[in-house]
């Protein structure tokens, strides 16, 4: 008697997870739907952006997926991105708030805010104060430059050598932004940087792969002592560095005479007083980080791959050399007004930019309310997925869509276009924040190096492997470089 209680108590579940798991009327297309599972199985745990686009091309443009229980709906393509992120960019503008991100960062900072009073107040403030500590003005040049010396020396020590590029151009990139955010920088060898950057790497890793999509599709696993919960205790690790960042600012600063960031934050927050509002000493913690993460990660893994292709297309490499050699002439350092006369040194690292294809995924966006997207009916609250490789890589928008070649960005006289197609940092109101730093750094480096030294592929390294490292970022695989002074050639 009991066992057929529990027989029919079980099919009943399981004809209800079967009803839930339909999806609703003039919802996106897709592939049919496993109860509590949703569309897992149709998706690689290690990298799925093959998954993606194999199923942009049975389902279209616009198709849903279930991870577990939630609905998605991934967007492919420009036309259909463009009219989801920048037509109806308020429809679409949300963050999902129920995903193991969200809980790693306390729901926190302002990448993962979701649309609202908060993220506009937060964004306003980050955009005001970058311009303020110079953000495409001389300033920010001059920070930059300083920190390319670094780089300079480590490349000179290892002329005629090997060079693993990964943690140099990382530190590179975390000391420019630590500037802005801290008023310093750290030294390569510093114990607390490699620990930050080893936390991201990881976090990075974790956030997109196998374990946080168990974790957002079985809350029953949340509590339980699996991998993920190593992403908890790096944030904590991050956190507590610049907490005491923090106090330790606090005790030194002079109230309206902002040193970095963190200082006009806490200038912003004592002139609010008790009507602090979303301004927090917590928030400003994970702000931080999240400036730190989104200011690192992206750059450094677009210079390893930039160097990376520069190595393997040393006709590439040698014609930037030869139209930075004419510019420069006589001149001691690159200023950023100079790409206005690089038009193909300019196509190079935006097409570097589109190969690296950074974040494909960007970051998981949702709707705010009940809206339409190419004729299907999307509800409130629906997780939205942005595939920016099927546009970076769209037939009919590049001339080589599927290739490295600069000729994507130069029109029939060589100067240099921008296809309405590029948007490695996403579009609409919730772009990247840093998106004028990461050109501007991008140009200064890659210039600055390839105007004194050359890059050359070891003789013994094999053949090159293009594949990216799957994850939040998309990193190349380790390699090395070899270096020669150009003046010695």
């Amino acid at each position: 008697m009991f066992f057929s209680v529990f027989l029919l108590w079980l099919f009943a579940w399981f004809i209800i997870l079967l009803f839930r798991s339909q999806r609703p009327k003039n919802f996106p297309p897709g592939p049919p739907i496993l109860p509590v599972l949703g569309n897992i199985l149709n998706l690689s745990l290690e990298n799925p952006l093959k998954d993606f686009d194999r199923l942009n091309r049975l389902y279209g443009n616009v198709y849903s997926i279930y991870i577990g229980p939630k609905p998605a709906v991934v967007i492919n393509g420009l036309k259909a991105m463009k009219e989801a992120m920048v037509i109806k960019a308020a429809d679409f503008s949300g963050r999902p708030q129920d995903l193991f991100v969200n809980d790693v960062t306390k729901r926190k900072g302002v990448i993962l805010a979701d649309y609202g009073s908060s993220w506009r107040e937060h964004r306003r403030f980050a955009l005001m104060t970058l311009r303020n500590f110079g953000l495409g003005k001389k300033s920010m040049e001059d920070r930059i430059t300083a920190e390319i010396q670094y780089t300079i020396k480590t490349l000179e020590s290892s002329i005629g050598k090997t060079v693993s590029p990964q943690v140099m151009f990382h530190n590179a990139a975390s000391n420019i932004i630590c500037q802005v955010l801290f008023g310093t920088r750290f030294e390569y060898d510093d114990d607390m940087i490699k620990v930050i950057v080893q936390c991201f790497t990881e976090n990075s890793k974790i956030a997109n792969g196998a374990w946080a999509m168990i974790y957002d599709s079985l809350p029953i696993s949340r509590n339980l002592p699996l991998p993920f919960r190593k992403a908890f205790k790096n944030a904590e690790i991050c956190e507590n560095h610049v907490f005491r960042l923090v106090n330790e600012f606090k005790k030194t600063r002079v109230p309206g005479e902002p040193r970095h960031f963190v200082d006009c934050y806490l200038d912003e927050l004592e002139k609010r007083g008790d009507d602090a509002s979303s301004f927090s000493e917590e928030q400003l913690i994970t702000y931080s980080l999240d400036l730190h993460f989104a200011g690192t990660d992206t750059t450094s893994n677009t210079l390893l791959t930039g160097f990376l292709y520069l190595m393997n297309y040393p006709h590439v490499q040698e014609r930037c050399q030869l139209e930075i050699d004419q510019v420069l002439e006589g001149k001691d350092r690159v200023t950023y007004e100079d790409r206005n006369n690089m038009p193909y040194v300019q196509a190079v690292i935006h097409e570097i930019q589109r190969i690296a294809n950074t974040v494909p995924l960007s970051v998981f966006h949702c709707t705010t309310k009940d809206t339409e997207l190419m004729g299907y009916s999307i509800p409130k609250g629906t997780m939205i997925i942005q595939n920016l490789n099927s546009v970076l890589r769209e037939e009919g928008q590049w001339k080589f869509p599927h290739e490295f070649n600069p000729e994507n960005f130069l029109n029939e006289q060589g100067e240099f276009v921008k296809p309405e197609a590029f948007m490695p940092f996403s579009a609409g109101p919730r772009m990247c924040l840093g998106e004028g730093l990461a050109r501007m750094e991008l140009f200064l480096i890659m210039v600055t190096l390839l105007k004194k030294f050359k890059f050359i592929w070891p003789e013994d390294a094999g053949e090159p492997d293009f594949t990216p490292v799957y994850g939040v970022t998309l990193t190349p695989k380790p390699y090395h470089m070899k270096v020669q002074l150009r003046s010695e050639q």
